[in-house]
């Protein structure tokens, strides 16, 4: 249920270590205004649906199903979100689950950390942050990392993430940091929006200054990218780390290369959904082998059978990965050697639990 697409030695030999541990789930929060240009990404019917996609996501995570939500998950055009996968994780194994707000445009409604980050202007600006919260943000994900890393002794810990717009900043990110990613990143589409992501970060980077990895995150990234960063570097030293995404998990391993900080290599792996990771309108594998040490995982998760058409989605390219579900799928085959079809009927109990959406 776990397949290793990329420097698979060092990725097989990871799995095996982390055979039947119980993680930590580390969700970071963040915001681009990136998110809300027209067409950008499909996690949020409209620009205004996409305002809240992070903070509605954040209260499913942690709450599950409830008759009264302060942010409803927002209505996508095709599928549902990717937090029913994750939830259905946390919910089954009882996931130690850390909520980060690293720069959102309010405060979300659930218990979270409050990293005292703000959101991210578009990428277009080449201005995103200041210089000094990116460097705030860093120094609180490598902090965070420590202290995850502490209760997570002899496991791992899954890092996640919520952006919208986030495949665009790390575009932007990959491209700055002088890795061809252009036409290899993925999207919340079907058919991946190339041109549109390419043409904002071009703009971005034109207008950017910088000599040095994180004044790059200032001009053209978003606040989770950093503390993803920090928190994996940390926590490497002592534990397993997974990134859970697709390109934005790459793009932070990329970060993290460039840092030229401690790390224990053997000990990260990026981990995704195999819709991320075989999706024909990106080049996930390719991008990932430009970096040269990463292992790419993906877990397997089929929902061609499934009772939902939300969920068959996912199998013709819509939604893909979010919230650490890739992550949250990996750890569910790990630690109980769960089959797709115990995991696709714990997700479908999820979303069985809300009356509006209906079965085939």
């Amino acid at each position: 249920m776990n397949e290793v697409y990329t420097q698979f030695p060092t990725g097989q030999a990871w799995l095996k270590r982390y055979q039947g541990c119980l993680p930590i789930l580390a969700c970071i929060l963040g915001f681009t205004e990136t998110g809300l240009i027209s067409g950008i990404s499909a996690a949020g019917a409209t620009p205004d649906d996409r305002k809240y996609t992070a903070l509605a996501d954040a209260e499913y995570l942690i709450n599950g199903t409830q008759p009264y939500p302060t942010y409803p998950l927002p209505p996508l055009t095709v599928g549902a979100s990717p937090v029913y996968i994750s939830r259905a994780v946390i919910e089954s194994f009882n996931l130690p689950v850390y909520l980060f707000n690293s720069g959102l445009i309010t405060t979300p409604s659930v218990p979270h950390i409050d990293l005292q980050g703000i959101a991210a202007r578009c990428v277009s600006t080449g201005q995103a942050l200041p210089l000094n919260i990116v460097e705030h943000l860093f120094i609180q994900g490598m902090e965070w990392g420590e202290k995850l890393a502490q209760n997570a002794k002899n496991s791992y810990l899954v890092i996640g993430e919520c952006v919208v717009g986030g495949t665009t900043t790390a575009l932007s990110l990959l491209t700055g940091l002088g890795i061809a990613a252009h036409r290899k990143v993925n999207s919340s589409h079907p058919q991946c929006n190339h041109q549109q992501k390419w043409l904002i970060v071009q703009e971005g980077l034109q207008k950017a200054k910088f000599s040095h990895p994180l004044e790059l995150v200032a001009s053209v990234g978003d606040p989770m990218q950093v503390v993803a960063a920090g928190m994996a570097m940390t926590a490497s030293q002592s534990v397993g780390v997974l990134l859970a995404g697709g390109t934005q998990m790459l793009a932070v391993y990329a970060l993290i290369q460039a840092l030229n900080h401690p790390v224990n290599w053997d000990n990260i792996v990026v981990g995704t959904t195999r819709w991320v990771a075989e999706d024909p309108t990106g080049d996930t594998v390719g991008l990932a082998e430009q970096l040269k040490t990463v292992p790419l995982l993906a877990t397997q998760l089929n929902f061609a059978q499934s009772i939902y058409p939300q969920l068959i989605a996912y199998e013709r390219g819509f939604v893909k990965e979010g919230v650490g579900a890739g992550g949250c799928a990996i750890a569910a085959h790990l630690y109980a050697n769960w089959t797709n079809e115990k995991l696709v009927k714990a997700i479908e109990n999820r979303l069985f639990k809300n009356s509006h959406l209906k079965k085939l």
